[in-house]
């Protein structure tokens, strides 16, 4: 089927009980694996903290109420991080070969602020397709359907909206789909790493129960690979890089839109975060980061106190900073690592996905290819349904997983 029959077809089918899906297509089937996070105590919300490695207690930390920043009047959003249910329970999907094993299974991570796996079927199902193995549509920290439906209430997100207008009368790009994200982050920056922290954490705690032979269909010798997208790109490089426990050493990275250090990124989109939590984050990272050592003792620790997963994160943060560090870790990564990005992109520019893994003479041989497709694309949306474009986008989509299955096979 073509790209456009699948996305139509399979639109539906992650809402779907288990039952309807193994009848709903002949090619494939869908299983949910449950997952209880443990990771959550990394969460802001909570009185204190133990960093079990290093035997480290510490002080609950959050923000105050400082009038400079933006207070959403919507109490959702002001709930405990590591209080968030949805978050700490969840499902992951798991789309099988049917009538065979999958040879290996393909990890794919989504971007940043996404509700929903429609844009995603289509991509898993062309893998499994292509490279013969499962894919598993794991979700971020609070993405997908990890976030609480009150973040996703028109009426409330459009008050949100209507304060952060209200608030700061030259925001950019400020939008109901990405009011609840702009808000958190824009009170809280550091939500960034900790929630990137928990999904970390909960990778490698999944790969580590499948080494174990833990993972129901799927056996304990089985590959795994990533395929990551925008932001989720930013999460796979840390988890090659980092590899604390060498999970990671056989497998294989095609990142789509993404790869640059985070102050390479251009997140500012109506669909994505609006230009005040744009501001902030980039703020915090970049800019005020030793400060906020000294405020955040726990954020420094786990920046400074010998935790890969911080250390490589930092590394992620800053082009310059860092920076013969983080090249020699993708040099030696290379031969596993493969990028794709796109001419007209605006949130992910393709020099920066240059700059950054091939580093700054150009002498890391990670093969980049720079696409562009003849019809108005977007980061957001590289591969629009619409009819009267049907094979144009048939044809880039082709394209587009081809050099993933080629890479990933």
């Amino acid at each position: 089927m073509s790209y456009f029959q699948d996305y139509v077809s399979l639109r539906n089918v992650v809402d779907a009980d288990e039952e309807q899906t193994a009848n709903a297509r002949p090619d494939f089937i869908l299983r949910r694996i449950s997952i209880t996070s443990i990771a959550r105590d990394v969460l802001p919300g909570a009185a204190s903290y133990r960093c079990s490695c290093h035997h480290r207690r510490f002080e609950g930390s959050g923000p105050s109420q400082d009038s400079s920043l933006f207070w959403p009047t919507d109490g959702s959003l002001h709930m405990p991080d590591c209080d968030v249910e949805s978050n700490s329970r969840f499902r992951c999907t798991l789309m099988e070969p049917k009538g065979r094993a999958a040879t290996g299974v393909i990890v794919l991570l989504h971007g940043l602020n996404e509700k929903r796996w429609e844009k995603y079927l289509p991509w898993a199902l062309r893998l499994l397709q292509q490279t013969g193995k499962a894919v598993l549509l794991f979700p971020i920290a609070f993405h997908m359907d990890r976030t609480p439906p009150a973040w996703s209430d028109p009426r409330r997100m459009a008050k949100v909206c209507a304060e952060r207008r209200a608030a700061f009368p030259s925001i950019a790009s400020s939008s109901l789909a990405n009011a609840a994200m702009s808000s958190r982050l824009h009170m809280l920056p550091q939500r960034f790493f900790w929630s990137g922290l928990q999904s970390y954490e909960e990778i490698v705690a999944l790969l580590r129960e499948l080494r174990q032979g833990e993972v129901e269909g799927l056996p304990a010798d089985a590959s795994v690979d990533l395929f990551a997208y925008s932001i989720g790109g930013f999460l796979s490089q840390i988890l090659f890089m980092a590899d604390e426990e060498e999970l990671f050493s056989a497998s294989r990275l095609f990142l789509f839109c993404g790869g640059p250090t985070l102050d390479r990124m251009y997140p500012t989109s109506r669909y994505i975060l609006d230009s005040e939590a744009t501001i902030a984050l980039y703020s915090f990272f970049n800019k005020h980061l030793e400060n906020e050592f000294l405020r955040d003792p726990r954020l420094a620790h786990y920046f400074k106190g010998g935790h890969p997963a911080g250390r490589t994160f930092r590394s992620m943060l800053s082009y310059h900073k860092l920076r013969e560090e983080r090249e020699q870790r993708l040099r030696e990564l290379a031969p596993r690592i493969r990028a794709a990005g796109l001419r007209k992109d605006g949130v992910i520019p393709p020099g920066e996905i240059l700059n950054t893994l091939q580093g700054s003479f150009r002498d890391i041989p990670i093969p980049v290819d720079i696409l562009d497709f003849p019809y108005d694309y977007s980061h957001v949306q590289p591969f629009p349904v619409l009819q009267p474009i049907e094979a144009e986008v048939e044809a880039a989509f082709s394209t587009v997983m081809n050099l993933a299955a080629s890479h990933l096979a």
